[in-house]
Parts: C-alpha cells; sequence; structure tokens
C-alpha cells in the first residue's frame, strides 16, 4: 500500500444523517477535496484529523451546504443536501456548524445573539427564543453571562456563545471547525467540555481538530485525511493506536510527540 491509498467506502444505511459520496471541490482548477466516501450515523461523534492544507475545512464546509461541490453529492437524513454543479439546499438550521472565529454580532448581548435566529427563522416569540437562549446559554455554562457583550467575555466563553447559538436552531447535527484553534489552553478545556456534554448527550458531531486527547476519548471514529483524501477512517481507538496506513502513523507520531 503507498502512504495515501484510501480508506474504503463508507456504507450508506438509513441511520446515517450525512452521506457523502464521491465528494470533490476545487478552487481555480486545483483539487482541495477529492473523492470524500463518508458516512456519519445517528448519535456518532466523528473526529477529523490531519496536517494544515489536507481539505479538512473545505470538506466540513461543502458538509453543512455552505460551499458547492463539483463532483459526488452529499445527502441529509436521506434528502439531498448538495450534487455537483447544483446549488446547495438549505435545511434551516437542522445543520449547525461553529467556526474557529466566534462571528457573535458586537452590538448585541450573549442572549441576543443566540436568540436572534430563532426570532427570525424559527419565528418565535420574543418571549419564547429569551427564554430558550437563557437555558442554552446555562447549558454551556454561562448562566450568569447572558446580558454580557462579546467584547466583555473570554474567548472561551465567547465560543461557548456561539455554540449555543448553533444549538438554539435545533440541529440534528453539528459540525466544528478547529474550535479551540483560537483560544488558550484554560478556555480551550471549557469549550471541550461543552462538546463532551453535547456527544454524550446524543448530539451527532462531526468535528475537525488538532486536539488529540479529545479525539481519542471523545470521538467514536477518527477520520485521517491527507491531500484532500480520506486515507484512514475507524474507530479511534484502532486509529490511535493501531492504524493501518504509514502517513497515519507518521501524523499520529508528530502529533503525540512519540
Amino acid at each position: 500500500m503507498n502512504d495515501l491509498e484510501l480508506a474504503p467506502t463508507s456504507t450508506p444505511n438509513m441511520t446515517n444523517v450525512l452521506e457523502a459520496r464521491g465528494l470533490g471541490r476545487s478552487y481555480h482548477g486545483k483539487p482541495v477535496v477529492s473523492d470524500v466516501n463518508l458516512a456519519v450515523p445517528a448519535g456518532q461523534t466523528v473526529a477529523v484529523l490531519g496536517p494544515s492544507g489536507a481539505g479538512k475545512s473545505t470538506m466540513l464546509r461543502c458538509l453543512a451546504g455552505l460551499e458547492p461541490i463539483q463532483t459526488g453529492s452529499i445527502g441529509f437524513q436521506g434528502r439531498p443536501l448538495s450534487e455537483a454543479g447544483g446549488k446547495p439546499r438549505s435545511f434551516g438550521g437542522r445543520i449547525g456548524m461553529v467556526f474557529q472565529q466566534f462571528n457573535l454580532f458586537p452590538h448585541l448581548t450573549a442572549v441576543q445573539n443566540v436568540a436572534l435566529a430563532p426570532l427570525r427563522v424559527r419565528r418565535l416569540r420574543r418571549e419564547q427564543a429569551h427564554a430558550e437562549a437563557v437555558a442554552l446559554l446555562d447549558r454551556v455554562g454561562l448562566p450568569e453571562h447572558h446580558d454580557h457583550y462579546p467584547f466583555e467575555l473570554s474567548g472561551g466563553q465567547q465560543q461557548r456563545v456561539a455554540i449555543a447559538r448553533a444549538l438554539a436552531m435545533r440541529p440534528e447535527l453539528m459540525l466544528f471547525d478547529e474550535p479551540t484553534s483560537a483560544l488558550d489552553p484554560e478556555f480551550t478545556r471549557e469549550v471541550l467540555a461543552v462538546m463532551r456534554d453535547l456527544a454524550e448527550d446524543g448530539m451527532t458531531i462531526v468535528v475537525v481538530t488538532h486536539e488529540m486527547d479529545f479525539a481519542r476519548r471523545s470521538a467514536d471514529r477518527v477520520v485521517f485525511m491527507a491531500e484532500g483524501r480520506i486515507v484512514e477512517d475507524g474507530p479511534a481507538a484502532t486509529v490511535f493506536d493501531s492504524p493501518a496506513q504509514q502517513r497515519t502513523r507518521r501524523f499520529l507520531a508528530q502529533a503525540l510527540g512519540e
């Protein structure tokens, strides 16, 4: 086997929340994601690992319906999300995404940031949207920060507001793109704790991360990408303890300092 032999194609089944088949995305004619096959069953946490430039974030944006694809297809809950050459469909917040940057509205308080989309998209009454926003901020560990503006919050607190904002749309799938990359270690722990709680509660999660301990201990599966392709895909313990591919072994040895 060469270093970039692809992982086996994920097998579709009716319990999958998300399925990508032959997914490809290019920029200016240069492939960034190539022939990606991925199936995510309900309730599973999938950690996506790989070196910088491997196409992880681009793949995640395609899975969220934020980027068009040139080849393949993506399905969500058995319905088409994206097809080659077409415009991605919107599922009204059923796919939540948390980015590296918090992207909070600076002129709104934490509770107002969380309540905004339910007010405008879910058409909730103001009182209900506010009550749900308060409950979500409490859930992510911010009971004393409802009325704080983003500039009054730490990076970790802002990211937790961003998670609460995504959860306010009652998503069936949460996508995280390096959610702790801009945070200090203390704030990283706060955000990872919230993500662990979501995973334990049965939320379906796909997370691009460089947090190896989180991937090993909290993910059900690990997907390793290199050069725009999925090189290895398997149970987290198997990938970490006995990776099948040399490329995966080299990456993990470097990432874990072995």
